[in-house]
């Protein structure tokens, strides 16, 4: 089943920790509300640069791959 990490997610990092605890979408949008469509793009560049750092090819190899319990912390801080 497709998780999709919403909430609280206003730059390239916070997508990044949703993705490595597991989510295969983000949502955004209160962000995106109040920062402006170029959010998109920086969230896109920042989200590439994480990924080439973290040693991972693409997003796919990224999903699931956080510490374990990353998902608990972000349930925990997010609700």
């Amino acid at each position: 089943m497709p998780l999709i990490g919403v909430g609280g997610i206003a730059s390239a990092s916070d997508a990044y920790a949703k993705i490595r605890a597991g989510a295969c979408l983000v949502q955004l949008y209160t962000a995106l509300v109040f920062t402006g469509p170029h959010l998109v793009s920086e969230i896109k560049k920042g989200l590439a640069d994480l990924l080439s750092a973290g040693g991972f090819a693409s997003i796919a190899d990224a999903i699931g791959s956080g510490p374990d319990g990353a998902a608990d912390q972000i349930c925990a801080t997010y609700g």
